[in-house]
């Protein structure tokens, strides 16, 4: 062997490579190690003494096997270079149990969450039997003059249906749904006559409603709140009507603002994502690499590609208690627009007017509607409001969680004002009115 590291000395970069794969696999150095996926990977040791006349292990990987990479996303342990990956279906003997025991050189051994070839196919073969195709005839006076076309998720065995507003209501009175009748078409070809039973059109969510006497497919509603810019998520759906489309990116931003897109009126938030739809998209479900539900697919920016948006799972599943509660979503109003405060716009606020107060967080009351709620109760822009209801608030958000649904009923709040003035004001919010 110590004739054979002198030969090493004298040969290039690449006969070292060779050599050292070929003596290697020669010198019994190559084993095989499994894991629980039924994945076998055949290895390389390389000797202590040779590691550090080596580059890193990824470039002797993509030299002996140019494509690797989409071979195999398995990490490895310094010394090991992994040469290919097939799947097996015997089970691993004793040597390979030991050596994949899960401690290395008396480290633990790391582990991969990578994507796998099939994270993707097996998240759409989970929901893809609830997704439906729903097309809405259009017309005046029973004559149907056109279809819109959208998608939606059976959510329940009892025949419910999520989708969007704007796909089976009219937004503008220029045109009408025939006696509220949704033509649902399922993945395995069977055909409903589906009801419009609930929609919001603040949200762009409804419910729809079919019967069926043999069992139906669903889909699992997941959590939007764990949601982390980058997550895979996969976009499905009936573009121009094409039955079954599947199409996948990434999650862009988890909070992204209505206001942030020109859309007026209540505050809304979307997930952004760069998955590809279309014109029929909307109502189809957005699902991570699980197989659930964390959005509704609702709209896209038509001058772009890759920003499409989706209404959080979270919200969907407010709106959905809201609909059995009441039959429609109820919103407090206040009448204020409220930002969102830290320390930087604090810092920033208070280098423009020394006024200021000193606070540490809370929510900025920019603007007062005349005559609104807040406006009776004597709310005025510059306030901050530090506490609601009598918790400790930082966040819009905090504070619409905090009014739920109550309209008519009287809360506190604690804001302060310039020079630190604070007063304690009450607000009897109203509900919302559609066209606010």
């Amino acid at each position: 062997m110590s004739n054979f590291l002198r030969k090493l000395s004298v040969s290039n970069r690449n006969s070292l490579l060779r050599i050292i794969a070929i003596a290697s696999a020669g010198s019994g150095l190559l084993y095989a190690n499994s894991n629980s996926n039924s994945r076998a990977n055949v290895a390389v040791k390389v000797p202590a003494a040779l590691q550090e006349s080596l580059s890193l292990p990824w470039r002797i990987t993509q030299y002996i096997f140019p494509r690797a990479s989409l071979l195999s996303s398995d990490q490895w342990q310094p010394g090991t270079l992994p040469l290919f990956s097939s799947r097996v279906g015997s089970a691993p003997s004793s040597d390979i149990k030991k050596d994949n025991s899960g401690v290395v050189g008396g480290e633990p051994k790391p582990r991969c969450n990578c994507l796998g070839r099939d994270t993707i196919a097996n998240a759409a073969a989970r929901v893809g039997p609830a997704v439906v195709n729903l097309s809405v005839p259009q017309g005046f006076y029973g004559i149907t003059n056109e279809k819109s076309i959208g998608s939606g998720t059976i959510i329940d065995q009892d025949g419910t249906i999520l989708t969007c507003a704007h796909v089976v209501v009219d937004f503008q009175g220029l045109r009408g749904s025939l006696k509220g009748k949704v033509d649902v078409t399922l993945q395995d070809g069977r055909t409903f006559e589906g009801t419009v039973v609930n929609a919001d059109l603040h949200s762009d969510i409804a419910i729809v409603k079919i019967h069926s006497k043999t069992p139906l497919p669903t889909a699992t509603l997941g959590s939007s709140s764990k949601l982390r810019p980058g997550d895979w998520v996969v976009a499905m759906g009936c573009p121009l009507s094409l039955q079954n489309t599947i199409t996948a990116g990434i999650v862009s931003c988890v909070d992204r603002k209505s206001s942030d897109l020109g859309l007026g009126g209540i505050r809304r938030e979307y997930l952004q994502t760069d998955c590809a739809i279309n014109a029929g998209n909307s109502g189809g479900p957005l699902v991570n690499v699980d197989g659930e539900i964390i959005g509704v697919n609702i709209m896209k920016v038509l001058a772009a590609d890759g920003l499409s948006f989706a209404v959080p799972v979270d919200s969907v599943s407010k709106i959905i208690q809201h609909f059995k509660k009441s039959g429609r979503v109820v919103r407090p109003w206040l009448g204020l627009k409220m930002v969102d405060l830290n320390e930087m716009i604090i810092a920033q606020l208070k280098e423009r007017d020394n006024t200021f107060p000193n606070v540490n967080k809370g929510v900025l009351v920019p603007m007062v509607t005349p005559g609104s709620p807040a406006d009776r109760a004597g709310f005025r822009p510059g306030d901050v409001v530090i506490e609601f209801d009598g918790k400790p608030v930082e966040s819009i958000k905090e504070i619409i969680e905090i009014m739920g649904d109550r309209v008519g009923v009287s809360m506190k709040v604690a804001v302060k004002r310039a020079k630190d003035n604070l007063l304690t004001l009450t607000v009897i919010p109203e509900e919302s009115k559609s066209d606010m």
